[in-house]
């Protein structure tokens, strides 16, 4: 007979088994429609198809994608019929798609040699800092792009690196573990192993980081408030975006709220096309699966664009 202790358990597992992102995803996609919007749950096909009319101009048509796919979640959880499949909500959204077509926005990539006037800048500051909270903050913000750039990673990736699955080795980098990451479906975790540099070395902004903050565990990336406390929870996606930006603009790269968290992986990416790297190698390297993902972070160049063109002949 089950008992409320396997209950719970049950609970705790399904609990798990959502991303903490996916679940916020979920809640601002339910709160949307009910609170902005002024929608009831459960829903009719009339006011989605109202409701999506109404957002037509002001959200993309993947962000409509992404609310219709949340609300038929909700009407498939609670038992509902779920409204989204009815044929006029359909074709409102294929009105959508035809009528207000759009071009996805990329963030800029941060080229190697904008990041290293940035690295330039923040040790110059690091240098000159009397305050030493400031000085936090800048050797962490230095960590954070050379990890980032390095090993091309998202934010989501940055927040949730932890000391404790940190490894060093000896003249060669680092490895880092993840238990669990977006990629990683089965939850098998996934390390990534990062190489040590002559010039900007992720590794050496690493062990400066972590020694200046005294970290042995938890989050590598922490907020620091105006008194010099540590927020020892991991920071989020967001805060990495404002970081990337205030580099840039304190480096007085032109035009820094162009940047964004992406702008370290398509940098990367652009880098490793512009040197040869065939499209095995920089997936393999990121962790992507589908080439077409790894083609949209690729730059200008286009060598490796090229190279998967002429495959396919």
């Amino acid at each position: 007979m089950p008992d409320s202790k396997n209950i719970d358990l049950v609970s705790f597992y399904v609990n798990a088994a959502t991303r903490e992102n996916t679940v916020r995803s979920y809640r601002t996609a339910i709160e949307h429609y009910e609170r902005h919007w002024g929608g009831l749950l459960p829903a009719t096909p009339t006011a989605i198809a109202q409701y999506l009319s109404h957002y037509a101009d002001k959200l993309t048509s993947s962000t409509l994608a992404h609310r219709l796919a949340v609300l038929a979640k909700w009407h498939h959880e609670y038992g509902f019929p779920d409204p989204t499949k009815a044929p006029l909500v359909k074709k409102v959204m294929k009105g959508i798609r035809a009528t207000h077509a759009y071009q996805t926005k990329q963030a800029r990539p941060l080229q190697l040699e904008e990041l290293k006037i940035i690295i330039q800048w923040l040790e110059e500051s690091i240098k000159e800092s009397k305050d030493y909270r400031k000085g936090l903050r800048l050797i962490r913000n230095k960590a954070i792009l050379l990890l980032g750039f390095w090993r091309a990673f998202r934010a989501d990736e940055l927040t949730n690196i932890h000391v404790e699955y940190v490894t060093m080795i000896p003249n060669k980098g680092m490895s880092l573990y993840f238990p669990t990451t977006k990629g990683d479906r089965d939850n098998k975790g996934v390390t990534y192993k990062v190489p040590a540099l002559q010039k900007l070395c992720p590794v050496t902004a690493y062990q400066d980081w972590v020694t200046a903050a005294e970290l042995s565990k938890g989050p590598l990336f922490v907020g620091i408030d105006r008194w010099g406390h540590f927020n020892h929870k991991s920071m989020t996606s967001n805060t990495i975006i404002n970081i990337v930006r205030e580099c840039a603009s304190g480096a007085g790269l032109l035009h820094p709220d162009a940047f964004s968290s992406h702008s370290l992986r398509r940098g990367f990416a652009s880098w490793a096309d512009s040197n040869g790297w065939s499209l095995k190698e920089l997936m393999e390297y990121v962790g992507w699966k589908d080439p077409k993902t790894a083609l949209r972070y690729i730059g200008s160049s286009h060598k490796i664009q090229q190279h998967f063109i002429e495959q396919l002949k």
